[in-house]
């Protein structure tokens, strides 16, 4: 029997206008290809999604998106220094400690799409 296996997963996540999701996207820290009119591949790193021209509003109030990063300041610091909240008309909170050990914060895109994007909270040394 052989072992199951699996590249990758990646979400689609859905855009009301796409030029100016994509541009969000880019202004937050992820690198864009293009791959059609109606699809593009947004990635940091080795985490990757697919944005997609696609919008029902329920759904988009609905989806969540959620990265693990090793320096959630950096990335707040990115959204403060980017002004992504008043750019874009979105939410941003700032990070937090959540009580499942994560600190992070909540940010909206243009589409409604809500990201956590947050990193583990190290426990003290003892």
């Amino acid at each position: 029997m052989s072992e199951l296996q699996a590249i990758e997963i990646k979400a689609f996540v859905p855009a009301r206008d796409i030029e100016l999701s994509l541009q969000f996207y880019i202004d937050l820290g992820f690198t864009a290809e293009r791959l059609s009119d109606d699809m593009a591949f947004l990635y940091v790193g080795r985490s990757s999604f697919l944005l997609q021209r696609f919008y029902v509003r329920e759904h988009a109030e609905n989806f969540m998106m959620h990265m693990l990063v090793p320096d959630v300041q950096a990335w707040w610091r990115r959204v403060v220094e980017q002004d992504i909240a008043a750019k874009y008309g979105v939410r941003a909170l700032p990070p937090e400690d959540r009580p499942w050990g994560i600190r992070d914060f909540c940010l909206d895109d243009p589409t409604s799409v809500l990201w956590r994007i947050g990193e583990e909270i190290r426990a003290p040394a003892t």
